[in-house]
């Protein structure tokens, strides 16, 4: 059994577009792009050496992986190179034919052979960038770790990690430590269903006996 790991980078209300260029992203004109670039230290990239330092495979959404063939076999004097291209990358498209940065294998049905992947032996499977693909993996509860890095910034809108219909669950933190800039690097499992419960009283006041029939109102 593989386990499937999300590496990410949000902003403090939750939005994950174009972090690291202003032309990385532009979609929907998103006029924020490279927020992340003057928030990172030491600390951050100790975490990140220590995450890419294990064999992995890399499971992208079609645009991350056009960003990421477009650097990386260019930038091979960056720490994080030599691992990101020998990675083999599963690549989720209904678009592409053919792809440029190997060793990679296409993948038109994400939920059935991202479960065939996961069920199989092998590497850790890392998920970096790709917001729509997350969605999907979300919502068929395919994720084993999430591993958030929260930037204090306010972006106001732009693709987010938790988009609307995923699956409801509880998580537990697994790690945390914070940057010297703010940054809250932070690893979480899911915990299974949500423990609901009540802070109400035992018996409604009157008024709230009013308040809940006039809700929806």
């Amino acid at each position: 059994m593989r386990k499937l790991v999300v590496n990410t980078f949000i902003s403090l209300d939750g939005v994950m577009q174009a972090p690291g260029d202003p032309q990385e992203d532009p979609t929907g004109g998103f006029p924020h792009g490279g927020w992340s670039f003057n928030y990172w230290d030491d600390v951050m990239g100790q975490v990140m050496e220590e995450a890419m330092a294990t064999p992995y495979d890399l499971l992208l959404g079609r645009r991350t992986y056009q960003i990421f063939a477009a650097h990386w076999p260019y930038s091979t004097e960056e720490p994080a190179a030599a691992s990101l291209n020998a990675a083999h990358k599963y690549v989720a498209s209904r678009s592409l034919q053919q792809t440029s940065w190997g060793p990679a294998t296409l993948i038109r049905d994400v939920p059935g052979e991202v479960e065939k992947l996961k069920a199989g032996d092998g590497v850790e499977i890392q998920v970096h960038g790709s917001a729509d693909l997350l969605q999907t993996l979300l919502k068929h509860q395919l994720i084993d770790e999430l591993r958030v890095w929260t930037f204090p910034v306010l972006l106001g809108g732009g693709k987010r990690l938790f988009g609307d219909g995923i699956a409801p669950g509880g998580l537990k933190l697994v790690s945390s430590t914070v940057a010297t800039t703010g940054v809250i690097i932070a690893t979480y499992q899911p915990a299974g269903a949500i423990p609901y419960g009540s802070f109400a009283l035992e018996d409604p006041t009157p008024e709230e006996v009013e308040r809940r029939s006039h809700r929806g109102a």
